[in-house]
């Protein structure tokens, strides 16, 4: 049976391929679910892993829903509405909520055409770069039905409510250069150098402390549902902690030393 998410890990990096080129990586298959759930709580719980690149092998990043699956829920399903919804609550719900817990950065290397639910996987993403090929579509409309899996929540956060709302409306497709224009993502390279620039995204990100980067996330997401003050709060207590790590003491120590830190997730 084929794998559905190849797991690679080097120097502190996760490699996720998603492995369904037949579907072209459609997100709604339970096997697919299940994996990326499950990867990013096993990687919640290990301090090892300090950055994550999420691409998918094929010529797509992901179609996001198999149109087949989904004209089987039309045609065969005799699933009532309060069913279909649990399905989905208890389906592709569940890759949001389980990435909104994940504390280590996740870029998203978007090596072809994300569509629908997989536009939307890339919004779950914390850092994406996208190949020339790339093109994305929040194309529910399309269907004649509407983003089930938290993207009108997460595509107006990437990209301004306008933006998300002439792509969800329209559910036109847009290229790499319109996707970074609009800043749905931060970098467009030629598609033999997309995992290259995302492997050095990650080292850059995986040279720092990783309780740092983790806690920064952390203040980063907290950030785009609470008010200022108990932000602030919130950042002075991760500082105190922070400040009494012993990746922190090294960090100085490295500095006055003129030598590069060596950290150890303490």
């Amino acid at each position: 049976m084929t794998q559905a998410v190849i797991k690679e890990f080097k120097d502190g990096i996760e490699i996720w391929r998603m492995n369904h080129v037949e579907t072209r990586n459609a997100i709604t298959n339970m096997e697919m679910i299940d994996t990326l759930v499950l990867y990013a709580q096993q990687a919640q719980k290990n301090p090892e892993v300090r950055v994550i690149i999420l691409t998918g092998n094929g010529l797509a990043f992901s179609s996001g829903g198999n149109v087949k699956e989904i004209r089987s829920q039309m045609t065969e399903s005799d699933k009532t509405p309060h069913e279909l919804a649990t399905w989905y609550r208890e389906g592709i719900q569940r890759i949001p909520l389980a990435f909104e817990k994940l504390d280590v950065p996740i870029i998203a290397a978007i090596n072809g055409p994300a569509i629908g639910a997989g536009c939307d996987l890339t919004c779950m993403c914390d850092m994406r770069i996208a190949a020339q090929s790339a093109r994305f579509a929040e194309s529910f409309v399309k269907l004649g039905i509407i983003p089930g899996d938290g993207g009108a929540w997460l595509l107006p956060r990437a990209v301004g409510l306008a933006k998300a709302a002439e792509m969800a409306f329209t559910g036109d497709a847009i290229s790499a250069q319109e996707a970074l224009d609009c800043g749905l993502v931060s970098k467009v390279v030629a598609d033999d150098q997309l995992m290259n620039e995302a492997m050095s995204l990650a080292k850059r990100v995986a040279v720092n402390p990783p309780i740092s980067v983790r806690m920064a996330k952390q203040l980063m997401r907290e950030g785009q549902r609470t008010n200022l003050d108990n932000h602030l709060q919130m950042a002075a207590v991760m500082q105190a902690v922070s400040h009494r790590t012993e990746d922190h003491r090294e960090a100085m120590e490295a500095i006055f030393e003129k030598r590069a830190p060596i950290f150890k997730s303490r």
